[in-house]
């Protein structure tokens, strides 16, 4: 069974339901339907009228989401008086990679890359982040293609770095001194949540189609500053955590902290065939993975 992971949380609810939702988490949730499927490419969203009475907000807030999707080339003709439009084609667009490739969001960049590297026989794909909630959406378009039929991997292995639960997080942290360790909770809670979802729609596939997967999950002793996915051996995507300070409510309580929106931090695209200096950066990333999981990392139990 394929488990949408957008809406899968600590609490078992949706995030449309967090009472009051920032513009960014609005934007967040549509995504995450976009990226799912739920939302198809060519499909009239819901009217801003209907978006604002499903997250409780003004329409204003709703249509500053939708801007936000409209910039990342999600959506198409964000106005007053019409619904927004999927764009045709979202995030399958794959730009040039070497020194000349802007970067891109990581959902809009992440998702294309990961779905052409399920074309390979042999799936290999490393990830080092804060949590796998960026990996466990962007996996399931590849997902529906192996189901639909049009791809069948031989043999999928994915090892995904994630940090442990036992030190102090960098971040998220409290603007205050403390907050009783709510942000760690909140972090740990999303981190084995959006773990489980991707191990368990990936494993599934042993079942449904008799594909060969492994995934692996070990802990750092440290706050990754980046994030980095590695592709086939062949792609470096890497992307800087960019701490702002937010406001969230959490557990019914307002909270001041220092966070990155790892769904948002540009990605910068490396491939091997695109030159010497691109070679080397994957080359290079795929041997500081590498050396992380080998040496200082440990066992990673999802569990709370």
């Amino acid at each position: 069974m394929f488990v949408d992971p957008e809406h899968v949380s600590a609490s078992g609810r949706t995030r449309s339901q967090r009472p009051h939702p920032s513009h960014r988490e609005i934007a967040d949730e549509l995504r995450g339907r976009i990226s799912s499927g739920e939302l198809r490419p060519g499909e009239r969203m819901p009217t801003q009228a209907r978006l604002a009475d499903e997250f409780g907000v003004e329409r204003g807030v709703v249509r500053q989401a939708l801007r936000v999707l409209e910039a990342e080339q999600l959506l198409t003709n964000v106005s007053k008086g019409r619904p927004a439009t999927v764009a045709a084609v979202p995030g399958t667009v794959r730009h040039p990679a070497g020194p000349g490739a802007p970067p891109q969001p990581t959902m809009v960049g992440l998702v294309p890359r990961v779905a052409a590297a399920f074309a390979a026989p042999h799936v290999r794909i490393d990830a080092l982040c804060l949590t796998s909630v960026s990996l466990t959406l962007a996996i399931g378009e590849p997902l529906r293609q192996i189901h639909a039929g049009h791809a069948k991997p031989a043999k999928i292995d994915v090892r995904v770095l994630l940090p442990s639960r036992d030190i102090e997080l960098a971040f998220p942290a409290p603007v205050d001194a403390s907050d009783g360790g709510l942000l760690h909770r909140r972090w740990l809670a999303q981190r084995n949540a959006q773990g489980m979802v991707l191990r368990q729609n990936l494993l599934a596939l042993r079942t449904t189609h008799g594909i060969d997967v492994e995934v692996c999950f070990r802990a750092l002793p440290f706050t990754p500053p980046v994030k980095l996915y590695l592709l086939n051996g062949a792609e470096a995507l890497f992307a800087y955590y960019t701490l702002g300070r937010r406001e969230r409510e959490i557990e019914h309580e307002h909270v001041e902290l220092y966070d990155a929106d790892g769904t948002r931090s540009m990605l910068f695209a490396f491939e091997r065939r695109a030159g010497q200096r691109d070679a080397a950066f994957v080359e290079q990333s795929q041997k500081w993975f590498d050396a992380l999981w080998e040496t200082i990392s440990s066992d990673l139990v999802l569990a709370s």
